[in-house]
Protein backbone atom coordinates (compact mmCIF):
# COMPACT_ATOMS: atom_id res chain seq x y z
CA UNK A 1 0.00 0.00 0.00
CA UNK A 2 1.14 3.48 -0.71
CA UNK A 3 -0.31 6.84 1.32
CA UNK A 4 0.31 10.17 0.51
CA UNK A 5 -0.80 11.78 4.04
CA UNK A 6 -1.49 15.53 3.96
CA UNK A 7 -1.55 17.41 7.27
CA UNK A 8 -4.74 19.53 6.88
CA UNK A 9 -6.78 22.28 8.68
CA UNK A 10 -9.69 21.17 6.41
CA UNK A 11 -10.65 18.82 3.72
CA UNK A 12 -13.32 17.59 1.10
CA UNK A 13 -14.20 14.86 -1.41
CA UNK A 14 -17.03 15.84 -3.77
CA UNK A 15 -19.18 13.04 -6.14
CA UNK A 16 -21.13 14.26 -8.31
CA UNK A 17 -21.75 17.51 -7.46
CA UNK A 18 -22.05 16.28 -3.73
CA UNK A 19 -19.92 16.84 -0.64
CA UNK A 20 -19.67 12.31 0.49
CA UNK A 21 -16.95 13.43 3.30
CA UNK A 22 -15.48 16.22 4.75
CA UNK A 23 -13.04 16.89 7.79
CA UNK A 24 -11.74 20.39 9.84
CA UNK A 25 -8.27 19.21 11.49
CA UNK A 26 -6.53 15.91 10.72
CA UNK A 27 -4.94 13.87 7.78
CA UNK A 28 -6.19 13.49 4.23
CA UNK A 29 -5.25 10.66 2.81
CA UNK A 30 -4.59 9.34 -0.62
CA UNK A 31 -4.44 5.33 -0.67
CA UNK A 32 -2.79 3.44 -3.61
CA UNK A 33 -2.93 -0.78 -3.35
CA UNK A 34 -0.79 -3.29 -5.42
CA UNK A 35 -1.54 -6.43 -5.97
CA UNK A 36 0.16 -8.38 -3.17
CA UNK A 37 -0.88 -5.81 -0.65
CA UNK A 38 -3.00 -7.42 2.10
CA UNK A 39 -4.52 -7.32 5.40
CA UNK A 40 -1.07 -6.60 7.32
CA UNK A 41 -0.22 -4.22 4.99
CA UNK A 42 -3.60 -2.08 5.98
CA UNK A 43 -3.09 -2.62 9.82
CA UNK A 44 0.75 -1.47 9.48
CA UNK A 45 -0.39 1.60 7.76
CA UNK A 46 -3.29 1.92 9.98
CA UNK A 47 -1.36 1.62 13.35
CA UNK A 48 1.75 3.81 12.32
CA UNK A 49 -1.24 6.54 10.74
CA UNK A 50 -2.62 6.49 14.25
CA UNK A 51 0.71 7.43 16.14
CA UNK A 52 2.10 9.54 13.76
CA UNK A 53 3.47 12.36 15.84
CA UNK A 54 3.00 15.65 13.07
CA UNK A 55 0.54 17.56 15.48
CA UNK A 56 1.92 20.67 17.25
CA UNK A 57 2.25 20.99 21.05
CA UNK A 58 1.92 23.80 23.09
CA UNK A 59 5.91 24.67 22.08
CA UNK A 60 5.11 24.12 18.52
CA UNK A 61 6.73 21.13 17.85
CA UNK A 62 5.72 18.21 15.87
CA UNK A 63 5.00 16.30 19.14
CA UNK A 64 1.21 15.03 19.33
CA UNK A 65 -0.83 12.45 17.23
CA UNK A 66 -4.16 12.96 15.72
CA UNK A 67 -5.99 11.45 18.42
CA UNK A 68 -4.02 13.82 21.09
CA UNK A 69 -5.40 17.15 18.96
CA UNK A 70 -8.94 15.82 18.08
CA UNK A 71 -8.26 15.28 14.56
CA UNK A 72 -9.95 13.13 11.78
CA UNK A 73 -9.22 11.52 8.80
CA UNK A 74 -10.93 11.62 5.14
CA UNK A 75 -9.36 8.88 2.95
CA UNK A 76 -9.48 8.08 -0.65
CA UNK A 77 -8.86 5.74 -2.86
CA UNK A 78 -5.84 6.60 -5.32
CA UNK A 79 -4.95 3.80 -7.89
CA UNK A 80 -2.80 6.50 -9.39
CA UNK A 81 -0.38 6.26 -6.47
CA UNK A 82 0.95 2.98 -8.67
CA UNK A 83 1.24 5.17 -12.14
CA UNK A 84 4.97 4.31 -13.86
CA UNK A 85 6.62 6.86 -15.89
CA UNK A 86 9.40 5.39 -16.51
CA UNK A 87 8.82 4.62 -20.39
CA UNK A 88 6.88 6.86 -22.71
CA UNK A 89 4.38 9.93 -21.77
CA UNK A 90 1.37 7.98 -20.88
CA UNK A 91 1.71 6.55 -17.35
CA UNK A 92 1.11 2.74 -16.75
CA UNK A 93 -1.02 1.78 -14.45
CA UNK A 94 -0.61 -2.18 -14.48
CA UNK A 95 0.96 -2.07 -10.67
CA UNK A 96 -2.30 -1.61 -9.63
CA UNK A 97 -4.15 -3.67 -7.56
CA UNK A 98 -7.88 -5.04 -9.70
CA UNK A 99 -10.71 -2.75 -8.80
CA UNK A 100 -12.19 -5.99 -6.40
CA UNK A 101 -9.02 -6.48 -4.62
CA UNK A 102 -8.16 -2.80 -3.72
CA UNK A 103 -11.74 -2.09 -2.68
CA UNK A 104 -11.81 -4.59 -0.20
CA UNK A 105 -8.25 -3.72 1.47
CA UNK A 106 -9.42 -0.30 1.12
CA UNK A 107 -12.06 -0.76 3.44
CA UNK A 108 -10.44 -3.46 5.11
CA UNK A 109 -7.85 -0.53 5.85
CA UNK A 110 -9.96 2.20 6.94
CA UNK A 111 -11.80 -0.24 9.28
CA UNK A 112 -8.44 -0.83 10.64
CA UNK A 113 -8.45 2.65 10.97
CA UNK A 114 -11.09 3.59 12.93
CA UNK A 115 -10.48 0.69 15.33
CA UNK A 116 -7.07 2.10 15.82
CA UNK A 117 -8.41 5.60 16.33
CA UNK A 118 -11.57 5.16 18.00
CA UNK A 119 -13.40 7.31 15.90
CA UNK A 120 -15.08 7.03 12.32
CA UNK A 121 -13.40 7.75 9.27
CA UNK A 122 -14.22 9.90 6.21
CA UNK A 123 -14.10 8.20 3.30
CA UNK A 124 -14.26 9.00 -0.82
CA UNK A 125 -16.38 7.04 -3.17
CA UNK A 126 -14.30 3.94 -4.29
CA UNK A 127 -13.87 4.11 -8.22
CA UNK A 128 -15.91 7.15 -8.71
CA UNK A 129 -14.41 10.61 -10.20
CA UNK A 130 -13.80 12.89 -7.52
CA UNK A 131 -13.24 16.34 -6.67
CA UNK A 132 -10.57 16.69 -3.43
CA UNK A 133 -10.23 19.79 -2.14
CA UNK A 134 -8.10 20.60 1.15
CA UNK A 135 -6.04 23.11 2.93
CA UNK A 136 -2.86 21.54 3.69
CA UNK A 137 -1.61 23.21 7.52
CA UNK A 138 2.48 23.32 7.64
CA UNK A 139 2.42 22.38 4.85
CA UNK A 140 3.37 18.60 6.09
CA UNK A 141 3.00 15.90 3.38
CA UNK A 142 4.46 12.47 4.05
CA UNK A 143 4.37 9.44 1.69
CA UNK A 144 4.35 5.83 2.96
CA UNK A 145 4.96 2.75 1.79
CA UNK A 146 4.20 -0.72 3.70
CA UNK A 147 6.94 -2.01 1.25
CA UNK A 148 9.38 0.19 1.81
CA UNK A 149 8.74 1.17 5.81
CA UNK A 150 11.31 3.89 6.55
Amino acid sequence: MRAVVQRVSSASVEVEGEIVGAIENGFMLLLGVTHDDGEEDAQWLASKLAQMRVFSDEEGKMNLDISQVGGRVLVVSQFTLFGATKKGNRPSFINAARPEHAERLYLFFTSCLEECLGTSVERGVFGADMKVSLVNDGPVTLIMDTKNKE
